[in-house]
C-alpha cells in the first residue's frame, strides 16, 4: 500500500501481538484515538479471532511507548506519504507516566521478563507491559528485567 500512499496521508502498518499485519491510511490531523475508532469499525476479516470489545480498550505502541488518545500523527512528526509502522493492543488502562524512570512507590505486581531492554523502561511488545531495568549494583550482578 505504501507504494500509492498519498503524498498528505500517513500509511500505517499496525502489528497486533500475534504478528498479524494491515495498512491503514491516515491524516496527520488523527488522534490515538480516532485511529483506534476506526481500526474497530473496518476490523479486517483475519483478525476476526482477536476482535475487541470496545474501540476504548485499542491502544498504540509507537517508538515503546503507548500513545494517549488525543496525540495526533502530525504531532509524532510522521513522514508524509511513507509508512510508519505501530503496534497495536488491548489494554483496558495506560500505564502512569514516572519521572526520569523511578520506581512507582505504589504496590505492584512484578513478573521476571526474558526481554532485553535497551532503555530503563519499555513497552514489552509481547505482553504490553511496562518493562524496568532494575540492579541492586553490587558485585556486577546480571540486572533483574521485570515487566509490570
Amino acid at each position: 500500500m505504501s507504494s500509492c500512499t498519498p503524498a498528505d496521508m500517513i500509511n500505517l502498518r499496525l502489528i497486533l501481538v500475534s504478528g498479524k499485519t494491515k495498512e491503514f491510511l491516515f491524516s496527520p490531523n488523527d488522534s490515538a484515538a480516532d485511529i483506534a475508532k476506526h481500526v474497530y469499525e473496518n476490523w479486517p476479516m483475519d483478525w476476526e479471532d482477536e476482535l475487541v470489545s470496545s474501540p476504548s480498550i485499542l491502544r498504540l505502541i509507537y517508538q515503546g511507548r503507548f500513545l494517549h488518545g488525543n496525540v495526533t500523527l502530525g504531532a509524532l512528526k510522521l513522514p508524509l506519504g511513507k509508512t510508519t509502522v505501530m503496534h497495536l493492543v488491548a489494554r483496558e488502562t495506560l500505564p502512569e507516566p514516572n519521572s526520569q524512570g523511578a520506581i512507582s512507590q505504589r504496590p505492584i505486581n512484578l513478573q521476571r521478563c526474558g526481554r532485553k531492554l535497551e532503555h530503563l523502561e519499555k513497552i514489552h511488545m509481547v505482553t504490553g507491559r511496562t518493562c524496568k531495568l532494575l540492579t541492586d549494583g553490587t558485585r556486577g550482578q546480571e540486572p533483574i528485567r521485570l515487566c509490570l
